[in-house]
């Protein structure tokens, strides 16, 4: 179990060369501390990698019935559904959902780590796969019982529950391809701490290379916004060449393009077409409605909750990774050409 390994107050204090008392004092009330043993104890603690235990009763019986989930964003419906489904699996189990938020930043996604473990959290669900090795580090000394979903990691020692974004980034493109377009632009999010969007540009460019006659004229990376989307298209429009099809790498990137199209007086599929990628309620009410590639969100936050619960369950068999996969989804927003 996951206790065994933490170090103890006591471990502390004696790195620190200060009582147990000053420790909890530190923790709970650091103003009351002076600062060289506040700093002391601190530089203690990071050492070690200690946490808080929450609640005596729960570290008597070493469970809380508390998962915590941390997602990268709750500004929009990319993640809202996924992680219904993976509460709701887990309210029939009797455990509680904490969840964090990371905005795409490594160094809070650590710190949202430590908090939700601190808080009692029994395991984690995590979005993607790329983390700093602080990170994986932490995981693993602490023995840390974690799924990871929205990816399919490609190499081993990961549970995970979810879809292969590189895969599905060349299935749309080569959708997109398929209906005779030879210029084409990206608007995707911001790689950088983003392993899904970069695989999904990675699938968009497989497909591009297995297709000599096909041009990328431009790919243009923006945070996940209807405006940033609209101005991310007008750098795409900016040259003497306009591409025909534009592949966005969610939805709202692509109902930010599609704004920004008709307010530029043009008409969509019949003078720019737009895909995007995840299908969330968004992608159905849109005029006419996006072409993008579903997600199986639901399937996959049940299927995370069940991993994890057998991760947590020591009689349990071996919990298992899912690869599902995901469809693409034609209404209206792509025309043949």
């Amino acid at each position: 179990m996951r206790d065994k390994n933490r170090p103890s107050l006591e471990d502390v204090a004696v790195v620190a060369g200060v009582s147990t008392a000053s420790i909890s004092r530190c923790i709970n009330n650091p103003l009351k501390v002076a600062e060289p043993t506040r700093v002391r104890i601190q530089e203690a603690i990071e050492t070690l990698g200690y946490m808080p235990h929450f609640g005596g009763r729960a570290l008597a019986r070493n469970r809380t019935n508390t998962i915590g989930a941390i997602i990268p964003t709750m500004d929009n419906a990319m993640f809202a559904s996924g992680l219904q489904a993976f509460q709701e699996t887990l309210s029939e189990a009797g455990v509680t959902l904490l969840v964090g938020s990371s905005n795409y930043d490594p160094a809070q996604e650590f710190e949202q780590v430590r908090s939700l473990l601190s808080q009692g959290a029994d395991g984690l669900l995590l979005i993607g796969q790329a983390r700093p090795k602080k990170t994986h580090d932490f995981l693993a000394q602490h023995s840390v019982p974690h799924v990871l979903a929205w990816c399919f990691p490609k190499s081993t020692g990961h549970h995970a529950v979810g879809f292969d974004n590189q895969k599905s980034g060349r299935a749309i493109a080569e959708h997109v391809i398929s209906y005779g377009h030879r210029k084409l632009g990206v608007i995707a999010g911001l790689r950088d701490g983003n392993d899904r969007a970069q695989d999904r540009i990675l699938g968009i460019q497989d497909a591009i290379d297995a297709h000599p006659g096909v041009q990328l004229l431009g790919l243009q990376e923006c945070k996940y916004s209807f405006e940033e989307a609209g101005s991310a298209l007008d750098d795409l429009l900016s040259g003497p060449v306009h591409p025909t099809a534009v592949i966005c790498g969610s939805d709202v990137l692509a109902v930010g393009a599609m704004l920004r199209a008709r307010d530029l007086g043009l008409q969509i599929p019949e003078d720019i077409s737009i895909t995007g990628f995840d299908d969330i309620n968004l992608a159905r009410v849109t005029t006419p409605g996006l072409t993008t590639v579903r997600v199986p969100q639901h399937d996959m936050g049940r299927k995370a909750a069940h991993v994890l619960l057998g991760l947590l369950d020591a009689d349990a068999p071996q919990s298992q990774s899912y690869e599902l996969m995901t469809t693409i989804i034609d209404r209206g927003t792509l025309a043949r050409v």
